[in-house]
């Protein structure tokens, strides 16, 4: 039972990343992080009561979304932000309608869940290489 407890107090200590915590594990810096917030309405930090920022995994999700479409898909941050407006309301392509081709959305599903698995290995190698 004490690897329980202790597995269930790792998993809460974890719910909560500071804005240093995620700036290392993205590999940006805070500044840019808070510039995000103001940018992108979806990535809202909770904030402690001393007033820190506090990333929920919905907005550490994000930020690697974000980043992915700044740096390697190469959109503007009005392009992003429109991007993840019509994304994050309908998260799942059956959600969005009928496609035009079933293998374009196959491909593009493809392509975007490799994508967020490169980011969450990315995040992973980070994590272990703090250790």
């Amino acid at each position: 039972m004490a690897n329980n407890g202790a597995a269930t107090q790792v998993a809460s200590e974890k719910k909560l990343y500071r804005i240093g915590e995620l700036s290392r594990l993205a590999d940006l810096k805070p500044f840019v992080l808070r510039y995000w917030e103001t940018e992108f309405p979806m990535l809202e930090p909770v904030k402690s009561p001393s007033g820190h920022r506090l990333y929920r995994q919905e907005d550490v999700d994000m930020v690697f979304r974000i980043k992915r479409l700044l740096y390697d898909e190469g959109f503007t941050i009005a392009g992003a932000r429109r991007h993840l407006r019509e994304h994050v309301v309908a998260d799942e392509p059956e959600s969005r309608g009928p496609s035009r081709s079933p293998e374009g959305a196959g491909q593009l599903l493809s392509r975007k869940m490799l994508l967020d698995l490169r980011d969450t290995l990315r995040a992973f190698l980070t994590l272990l290489e703090r250790r």
